[in-house]
């Protein structure tokens, strides 16, 4: 309430110097003023008190961390009534800092683990992909809000790409049954199908691939993955979790080493004749026209190396940053979608795709446009997908994982709109983070909230591009999106007022209504007490 006291004093100051201004005019012989009408929201934007708010005006944007469309919201909602000032304006964004501290205001209530993989080693060559059956992760009720990794060595320095290139980290959730000691199945991969149940994101591929949580590749250090206020990542709710059974986490990192290799590039993209692989780990022949990809740089497979070269194994981590919030009512939900531009869905007679199965083979090979003869085309290849959606809600965030090579993905609606783009940004130099060649970060889509809106049976458009100056195999065109079902009731409820009310009036019903009563009261019995007190003093009064 301290800032309603503030007002509330300049506005009582306000009343006296226009009060003496009147009777001045009046004792000189000039027409008197005429009665006037107070109006606080007026008073308020007066300079000094202008000067008063201006910091929680920047309180105001800090707290919906700068997000445009609640400011966007309070604009359409002025822009629909009849009275429009900066002291208006002024009101509303003090009463949502107020309110939206009290509703949102969890950054200082966000939490933060840095944990270590299990340590890992590899030589010149060689290749880390094993499974992690129970990491290391924040337990309880929780919202997640980031989740971030990076290989370092054992004095804790970013290892760079160059050097031990990080195809991808995964996590996952799954719940395994109470007493089992998943620690053992580290090795092997393989977990007894009784033993667990597997915690999935809602969609949309199927046959146990991309069910992930979280995923990045050599992009990690410079993408984002914040998950903004208010919405939260759920994970360990009780309800959810099948009797006999408990949450764990699971680690997937695949690294290759590629110091001293012959064709650093081809062992990044697995090109099976580097790796001199025929089989897959299964011990399955690989199909006569596979040339790379994941079923050539399993696990302890070894890439060629430059004659005579000889390196040194070393010891190796995933450095991993959670954050989190503790659940509660303020709290939206957002759910986890993964597309896969390999996706062979097809729509067929009245099949809507919402049941439909979704085959994602997650990997694919770019043809050099030199062998394509689309040379004209600008060496761009660009593969598109149709996919209808099985859910509906609002997009607050996406991201695109591609390998080197790659110059962006996107999604579209049918009608050619663009959702959401995501650019990948190669680095320049030789340090961690900025290495040359690589992918070292995927821009990310922050929708303003509300603002995208997917219709459950909508057709998507899912768009990869890459370079084909040069063929590649193995590569990815990943798009992952998180959706609420619903808005924030803050923002429902300020949308309502836009697109139903046409009157200041109407602003006493928005969110923050008791936030408005406790501001108005202070106001008003503060410059009642001054009028009282002018009129003790002989001066007449000021109409309300």
């Amino acid at each position: 309430m301290e800032i309603a006291v503030l007002l509330a004093n300049e506005c009582s100051r306000h009343i006296s110097v226009v009060r003496k201004q009147c009777c001045h005019q009046k004792a000189r012989g000039e027409d008197p003023c005429t009665p006037l009408t107070l109006n606080p929201i007026d008073i308020i934007s007066t300079t000094k008190a202008w000067a008063i708010v201006q910091p929680e005006l920047r309180a105001f944007r800090r707290v919906v961390h700068a997000d445009a469309a609640v400011v966007e919201v309070i604009s359409e909602t002025f822009g629909k009534m009849k009275i429009y000032n900066r002291g208006q304006l002024l009101l509303v964004g003090i009463l949502l800092t107020l309110s939206l501290q009290a509703i949102w205001g969890k950054e200082n209530k966000i939490k933060t683990a840095v944990f270590l993989s299990p340590k890992f080693e590899l030589g010149p060559g060689s290749v880390e992909n094993r499974y992690y059956y129970d990491m290391d992760f924040p337990k309880g009720h929780i919202a997640l809000k980031s989740f971030n990794g990076e290989v370092i060595d054992e004095a804790g320095n970013p290892v760079p790409l160059h050097e031990t290139y990080l195809h991808h980290w995964v996590v996952a959730r799954y719940y395994a049954r109470k007493g089992v000691d998943v620690s053992k199945f580290n090795e092997s991969k393989k977990l007894h199908r009784s033993d667990y149940i597997s915690g999935r994101n809602s969609g949309i591929c199927q046959g146990g691939v991309l069910g992930q949580y979280f995923g990045l590749g050599s992009e990690t250090r410079r993408t984002a993955t914040h998950v903004p206020d208010p919405y939260g990542i759920e994970v360990g709710n009780p309800s959810e979790i099948p009797s006999g059974f408990e949450e764990i986490w699971l680690l997937n990192i695949h690294a290759i080493d590629t110091r001293g290799v012959e064709d650093r590039l081809g062992c990044t993209e697995c090109r099976c004749d580097l790796y001199n692989v025929t089989e897959d780990e299964y011990g399955r022949p690989l199909r006569p026209d596979y040339k790379g990809g994941l079923s050539c740089c399993y696990d302890r497979t070894q890439c060629r190396l430059k004659q005579g070269f000889e390196g040194v194994r070393r010891t190796l981590y995933l450095r991993y940053t959670v954050k989190w919030v503790d659940i509660d009512s303020s709290i939206v939900p957002v759910k986890i979608y993964i597309f896969d531009i390999t996706d062979s869905w097809k729509r067929s007679g009245n099949s809507t795709g919402i049941n439909a199965e979704h085959h994602c083979k997650v990997e694919y090979d770019v043809e050099s446009c030199s062998t394509t003869g689309l040379a004209d085309d600008g060496c761009v290849d660009t593969k598109r997908i149709s996919l209808d959606m099985p859910f509906g809600g609002y997009v607050i965030y996406g991201v695109a994982h591609q390998h080197s090579g790659g110059s962006g993905s996107a999604l579209y609606r049918e009608n050619g709109q663009l959702l959401c783009s995501s650019i990948p940004t190669y680095g320049e130099g030789e340090e961690a983070g900025n290495e040359a060649g690589y992918i070292v970060g995927m821009s990310t889509c922050y929708p303003q909230p509300g603002t995208v809106k997917i219709s459950k049976g909508e057709t998507l458009i899912l768009e990869s591009n890459y370079s084909s100056i040069g063929h590649h195999t193995g590569v990815m065109g990943l798009f992952y999106i998180l959706v609420a079902d619903a808005l924030p009731k803050p923002m429902r409820t300020l949308r309502v007022v836009v697109q139903t009310q046409d009157s200041i009036i109407l602003l006493t019903i928005l969110w923050a209504a008791v936030a408005l009563m406790g501001v108005v009261t202070v106001v008003a019995v503060a410059i009642r007490y001054q009028l009282k007190h002018e009129r003790e003093d002989g001066y007449e009064a000021i109409m309300m």
